[in-house]
């Protein structure tokens, strides 16, 4: 990575037609207007940047366009200065930088301040010693320039020439000390102080103190600077901490979010005194409230929760200022505020946290938006959690969030009954009025899994007779008249008369003879006309208002019919328990039965908008069949009254254990060994720099000057040989990748005696790879070799190929070398992520790429493979463990990735062991948005199977 003092060229667009020869840019120079001359000194400089610099225009640009007042022109002279060939072949500087030097020291000298101040910015730029020294008076005198424009170019002009050459301007810091003080001009004493702070930083700390009092009223920029003066002075454990502590509180009220935002940041580095720290957080907020930009936003956010993870509770006060940040449009800036919220609820504070939520909850019913159901979705998750926690809320929430069981936003109630199973669990005294309240809201519920669900609750947790008859009386009133067949068969009638007449005037109009009507007229009627009626009176019945769990049945989803049994069932095994009175156990038993039957035999009608599954049907004649045999199977009574519900109450356990599990891993301490070193905090210089040190941190990795460099043998894995070594010119590639960009370094080397003049490489691509820029011409002499660099733009993860040529002249006719291909690995861009399960099947269900791909390997074991494809696709496993443990022959596993374009790719592995051959048979099928990964991914995963087949 390149030094951060580097200097920093301007790219400019690559200009894809014929270079013009030196005379016809000499000549368009020499000739041509302003206009004419502005666009030849622009393609010079293009082609200058682009590695063909134009040695023997320096003259005739110094000759024809300096003396020319257009001020673009000179803008682009202070441009090609920058870029120009400055040294001959020995290494001295050329003669004609005399004229250049004089026409510099010109401009910095003109009456127009715009071209003092534009020269002196350029000044800048230049890196020369011999060049810089005679323009030193000048700088100088600019300092006194009565143009605050000139002036605070002039003290940047004099810091860079200060810091790459001190000996030049050895007094440097006197001078803008002495400048700054009488200076009037805030941008001008914002540039001098920045002087100060990187080149003489006492002298800044003495500025500072002496204004110590005036700093509140500064302007952004000046405060932006004396804070970074405070962070960097504090690293070196400055005796004026306390002062600046005190500055840094000043400056959290200033009216700019910049300053408040860097001043937050900075106190906390400061100190850890947890009225500080407050007060960040508070400034943090206040700014996340304010804010428009929602990547601010989120930025803040960020910083907010790193602050709260390093001062456990120190925030938890502050709690209600956050959940101000709700009012915010924006899904992702309120799921992160909610995440961090939830870490800060406590005993004293969660009943005005569930308040605001649940005022929250109910704005987003009044209320409409587009997000409106995700939203309501993240607060009744947020809800459920502090409820759980907190167990002196839960019977407040509970009844409030049941009120959303009839939402029409599935997954919301969904997370409303998810809420109310576990409650009812782990809170017994909530029981008996959580499943009271389930029965009345049962007529609201439109969802089947939300039926399930709250079916499943009545028929665990109701365990009283008079509940249990209550329970009954609901699933009756949602379902509707029983038998249900007999019940729709009767509407089907009414709507059409009687069937029997129909049947007979069938019949007659069948016979051949003529109908005559009461009018005296004869009556035409077809079979078609007749099968249409009918038709149309059983979609009218079945179209008519029903009870919802009836429609549900009636619908096809004949899975929560089979779960109605069951909670039917459950509930008259405990109340045959419960009760001695024979005649009433009967009674509701063979209720019960007539239910189940009545479902069975709508199924198979023509009613159902679907025939029942068989499935279904086998669970639904099961349970009849536990009715049936009351008293002779106590083992199946054990599997329906207490295995079921131990089964739930086990899965509850395990995910708090999990939940604990990974609590305990984020919170535990670093075991110290007993040979470590012991520190002791008095006799360390920087113990109170680790925040200002972090800041550093985050400095370096935004600018990549941090990153750690490749080593030689992973640098040499990535050589791709491009020629033969028998060829004329023989050329690899070295082959990185950088964030989005591919760099290729080629190495040519001339394996012949003769010179290679204008020798070029072409590149060109396919796939959704973009040349940068077109590789220079070079003259490669006897044997010689050299290095050509070229970027790859990569814009989706596709497997990508990259070909081309090596072209030289030779005499009169042109030589030609073709290129390997460049196969570029898509798995670079592919790293393993991971999501819940929710997220996965939407997401498979939205997908419309598929790629199926057939397992052929001769691993025999089943996890082996499954880590063997989770390597070869760097994907990650969403299956637990739990779920893929244990010896069985077979093994589904759902996988995920995501790509550095923030692309989704989704793989399903479904595998079995056959018997008789020990082989694995079986298939990978692999979802995305876009077509190119999908096969790709598919492409990686039969070569990886290649692979082991040619290992073994």
């Amino acid at each position: 990575m390149a030094s951060p003092d580097a200097v920093c060229f301007t790219f400019v667009a690559d200009d894809t037609s014929e270079i013009p020869t030196t005379q016809e840019l000499r000549n368009a120079l020499q000739k041509g207007s302003d206009e004419v001359k502005i666009d030849t000194l622009r393609r010079i400089i293009l082609a200058t940047v682009n590695g063909n610099p134009q040695h023997a225009m320096l003259m005739p640009v110094i000759q024809y366009c300096m003396p020319s007042k257009s001020k673009t022109l000179k803008k682009l002279l202070h441009f090609y200065w920058e870029v120009c060939p400055k040294y001959d072949d020995n290494g001295k500087l050329k003669q004609e930088m005399i004229l250049v030097v004089n026409a510099i020291r010109n401009d910095l000298q003109h009456p127009n301040e715009y071209i003092r101040g534009a020269t002196l910015r350029a000044l800048q730029k230049l890196k020369e010693a011999e060049l810089l020294e005679p323009l030193i008076p000048t700088c100088r005198a600019c300092l006194e320039h009565r143009h605050s424009y000139v002036r605070k170019n002039a003290v940047f002009a004099i810091y860079s020439i200060y810091k790459d050459f001190e000996n030049l301007i050895p007094d440097a810091p006197e001078l803008i000390h002495t400048f700054l003080a009488a200076e009037s001009d805030m941008t001008c004493k914002r540039n001098a102080f920045v002087f100060l702070v990187n080149c003489a930083m006492p002298k800044a700390v003495e500025y500072l103190l002496s204004v110590y009092d005036q700093i509140s009223s500064f302007d952004e920029l000046m405060q932006m600077t004396i804070i970074e003066l405070i962070r960097k002075d504090c690293k070196n454990d400055s005796p004026h901490r306390p002062k600046y502590v005190r500055c840094i509180f000043e400056l959290l009220n200033s009216s700019s979010h910049s300053v408040k935002y860097e001043a937050a940041t900075t106190l906390t580095a400061l100190t850890s005194n947890p009225a500080a720290v407050k007060s960040a957080a508070s400034s943090f907020i206040e700014l996340v409230v304010k804010e428009s930009d929602n990547n601010v936003k989120l930025i803040v956010l960020d910083r907010l929760e790193t602050l709260r993870s390093k001062h456990e509770h120190v925030l938890d006060p502050l709690v209600m200022d956050l959940l101000r940040v709700l009012a915010a449009p924006d899904m992702e800036v309120r799921r992160k505020c909610l995440n961090i919220a939830l870490q800060l609820v406590t005993s004293r504070n969660v009943e005005e946290v569930v308040g605001t939520l649940k005022k929250q909850l109910q704005k987003t019913l009044e209320a409409d938006f587009e997000k409106n159901p995700e939203y309501r979705q993240l607060l009744i998750q947020s809800i459920h959690i502090c409820a759980i926690k907190f167990s002196e809320v839960a019977a407040n929430v509970v009844h409030a969030l049941m009120e959303f069981l009839g939402d029409s936003n599935n997954p919301s109630a969904v997370d409303v009954i998810a809420f109310v199973r576990e409650v009812v669990e782990k809170f017994p005294n909530l029981r008996q009025s959580i499943t009271a309240k389930l029965m009345q809201t049962l007529g609201d519920i439109k969802s089947g899994k939300v039926f399930r669900g709250a079916l499943w609750i009545i028929g665990e947790y109701c365990s009283e007779p008079q509940d249990i008859n209550e329970a009954v009386q609901a699933v009756r009133k949602v379902l509707g008249e029983i038998p249900i067949l007999a019940s729709e068969q009767r509407l089907l009638d009414a709507a059409g008369g009687d069937e029997e007449k129909d049947k007979e005037l069938a019949a007659a109009g069948s016979s051949g003879a003529p109908r005559v009507l009461p009018d005296g007229t004869y009556a035409t009627e077809s079979a078609f006309t007749g099968a249409a009626a009918a038709a149309a009176r059983l979609e009218a019945v079945k179209a008519a208002s029903k009870p919802p769990l009836r429609a549900l049945i009636l619908g096809g989803d004949f899975y929560t019919g089979a779960v109605l049994g069951s909670t039917l069932t459950k509930l008259v095994l405990r109340y045959s328990q419960l009760s001695k009175d024979a005649k009433k156990v009967n009674s509701l038993r063979a209720e019960a039965m007539l239910i189940m039957t009545s479902i069975v035999r709508v199924g198979q009608s023509k009613f159902a908008a679907v025939p029942i599954d068989e499935d279904s049907q086998e669970r639904i004649m099961n349970c009849v069949r536990t009715l049936a045999e009351l008293q002779t199977e106590p083992i199946v009574n054990d599997i329906f009254l207490k295995d079921t519900k131990a089964a739930y109450t086990k899965m509850v356990a395990t995910e708090e254990k999990k939940a604990a599990e990974k609590k305990e891993k984020e919170t535990k301490a670093v075991a110290i060994q007993v040979d470590d070193l012991l520190t002791f905090r008095q006799f360390s210089k920087r113990a109170a720099t680790d925040g200002i040190e972090d800041y550093e941190l985050d400095v370096t990795k935004a600018t990549g000057a941090g990153e750690v460099t490749e080593s030689i043998i992973s640098d040499l894995s990535r050589v791709v040989q491009l020629t033969g070594f028998s060829d004329p010119v023989y050329a690899e590639a070295l082959v990185k990748l950088h964030g989005f960009d591919i760099l290729l370094d080629v190495l040519i080397v001339n394996q012949t005696a003769d010179t290679l003049q204008n020798l070029c490489i072409e590149f060109a691509t396919l796939g959704d790879l973009k040349l940068v820029e077109r590789p220079s011409t070079h003259t490669l002499g006897p044997h010689a070799f050299h290095s050509i660099k070229a970027t790859i733009k990569v814009s989706s993860t596709e497997t990508g190929v990259i070909f081309g040529n090596i072209i030289w002249e030779k005499g009169t006719s042109e030589i030609c070398v073709v290129l390997s291909d460049i196969h570029i690995d898509i798995m670079d861009y592919i790293k393993p992520a991971h999501c819940n399960e929710a997220q996965f099947r939407s997401m498979w269900t939205e997908f419309e790429w598929e790629n199926r791909v057939n397992v052929n390997t001769t691993i025999t074991d089943l996890r082996i493979y499954l880590a063997h494809i989770m390597k070869s696709t760097n994907m990650a496993c969403l299956t637990p463990e739990a779920a893929l443990s244990g010896d069985c022959d077979f093994l589904s596993a759902n996988m995920y990735a995501r790509s550095l374009f923030g692309e989704d790719a989704l793989a399903n592995l479904s595998i079995e062991k056959m018997e008789d051959t020990g082989t694995i048979q079986g298939h990978v099928r692999i979802r995305s948005k876009t077509q190119g990964i999908a096969l790709s991914l598919g492409d990686k995963i039969t070569l990886a199977q290649k692979e082991v087949a040619a290992a073994a």
